[in-house]
């Protein structure tokens, strides 16, 4: 999620800010907060504070994503969203629909807020 939108956006993120997105999927791995979630939540930080937002109104624009995020698509938790869960053996492409549909939901999101 971090490096599309940075792309989708012309974002530079830095080296550091990718490294510590190393365990964004799922707490690594333990099923909580989806990665696709906390990578979205990590550009809007990076993407505002760039352009002058003040950090209030950044951590407002994260909670209304998380909020219409889990409208969206039923949870933030990635324990719910993963088709069937976790499994030993699950196919590394068990999340593509979804991070196509999430990468998509919070393109727009962001285009939708970025001048409020």
């Amino acid at each position: 999620m971090l490096l599309a939108l940075s792309k989708l956006f012309d974002q530079n993120i830095v080296p550091p800010a990718l490294q510590s997105a190393v365990a964004l999927h799922g707490c690594g791995d333990h099923g909580d907060q989806c990665g696709l979630v906390e990578g979205a939540v990590m550009f809007i930080g990076i993407y505002h504070l760039e352009r002058g937002w003040e950090k209030q109104d950044v951590a407002k624009l994260a909670y209304v994503l998380a909020e219409t995020y889990r409208n969206r698509f039923g949870s933030l938790l990635c324990k719910d969203l993963r088709p069937g869960g976790f499994s030993e053996g699950d196919s590394s492409h068990l999340c593509e629909n979804l991070t196509i549909g999430s990468i998509a939901f919070t393109h727009q999101f962001i285009l939708s807020n970025i001048n409020k």
